[in-house]
């Protein structure tokens, strides 16, 4: 059989010719952006100040959208930018961050929506060695579950944060789609699902329905899931299309979740001496962890000076105290920062009513991606 080679109009040669030229002008524009972020590296080894700002990427990239005109839409712009100072950042040092592994997780994916894709990623086979690294200073940062929007919190995180030293200084509320991957691109005599236990549960009426005789093994994390299961023709897992390109496998069925819109909160942590609390935005998040006597009134009474002086609750979760005595933590999330006068003044009277008071952390919110 001949092939035949589709001919090239002048017109489209012409365009292309354009797109090249243009192409070799932001690569030079590229490069003069990246020999002044060294220069700015250079003067802040010198100052001792932080390397990376998230509020300096946000700014940047705030005022780049402001002055978009098309026909570039702003959330493409916004990605463009945040990879141009990220790979600008790793001229000035590279920005160590752990993450739960192995490659293809969403853990890994919020990361790299957060710092960009020259971030240099830490793998961990789970939250406590994710907590451990970011405080030992293995890891300036560490991004953690936090939440989700079908099975609530990431309990173990929850525990973590205790008696830890990092605190929150930013989020990632990424849409999760889990897929079932497989080395056979097929549903029949599958035995074993791997994944992850909040995704077996997000997961569950799909798999009662289509694969109700499979195991349901849990691991550690659903890229672990994945790699095992490339491993194994009679078992599948529940991952991303990450995970499915990394391991080499089949997406045997998209998007089984049983929630459409599913989301998990991610939370960036570091030591504070990393980078301290972010300056209030006015779109800000305080995290906070607490407990009361245990006496009548005594929760009503801590709540008390949040609506004195109008701060929103956004979460409120328990957790046992594990002390044996029915005691238990509270998870607070308030709509604002301490830096506004009425936050502070809430957080203050709070304090006086607990038997034990940490911060978390004051953040900016992050944008759903």
């Amino acid at each position: 059989m001949s092939s035949t080679t589709p001919v090239q109009s002048e017109a489209l040669a012409q365009l292309r010719t354009q797109i090249d030229s243009l192409d070799a002008q932001l690569l030079t524009l590229l490069n003069q952006r990246a020999k002044v972020a060294e220069q700015v590296g250079e003067l802040k080894r010198r100052e001792g100040t932080p390397f990376f700002r998230p509020d300096r990427v946000a700014q940047v990239i705030d005022k780049i959208q402001a002055s978009n005109t098309g026909p570039l839409q702003n959330s493409h712009v916004a990605a463009i930018w945040r990879e141009i100072m990220s790979a600008c950042l790793a001229l000035e040092v590279p920005q160590r961050v752990a993450v739960l592994g192995p490659q293809g997780t969403f853990c890994e994916q919020a990361a790299i929506e957060y710092f960009g894709s020259a971030a240099n990623l830490i793998y961990c086979s789970s939250f406590d060695e994710v907590f451990h690294a970011t405080a030992a200073g293995t890891a300036q940062f560490g991004v953690v579950g936090m939440e989700n929007t079908t099975e609530g919190v990431v309990a173990r995180s929850f525990d973590l944060f205790l008696h830890s030293p990092v605190h929150v200084i930013g989020e990632v509320s990424l849409l999760v789609r889990h897929n079932l991957l497989r080395q056979v691109n097929a549903l029949d005599k599958i035995e074993v699902v791997l994944a992850h236990p909040q995704a077996l549960m997000q997961c569950q009426g799909w798999l009662s329905e289509h694969l109700p005789g499979a195991e349901r093994r849990a691991v550690s994390s659903n890229a672990e899931g994945a790699r095992l299961a490339a491993t194994n023709p009679a078992w599948a897992a529940l991952a991303s299309e990450r995970a499915a390109a990394q391991f080499g496998l089949h997406i045997v069925a998209h998007a089984i979740q049983d929630e459409a819109y599913n989301r998990t909160r991610f939370a960036i942590i570091c030591l504070p001496q990393t980078l301290g609390t972010p300056a209030a935005t006015g779109r800000d998040c305080t995290s906070i962890v607490v407990s009361v006597p245990n006496k009548p009134g005594s929760v009503h009474d801590m709540l008390t000076p949040l609506k004195k002086h109008g701060v929103s609750m956004t979460r409120f979760e328990s957790r046992p105290a594990k002390s044996g005595k029915w005691e238990y933590f509270f998870y607070i999330d308030l709509q604002g920062h301490p830096g506004e006068p009425n936050v502070a003044a809430a957080l203050s009277e709070l304090q006086a009513y607990c038997a034990f008071y940490k911060m978390l952390g004051a953040y900016p919110l992050g944008q759903d991606v």
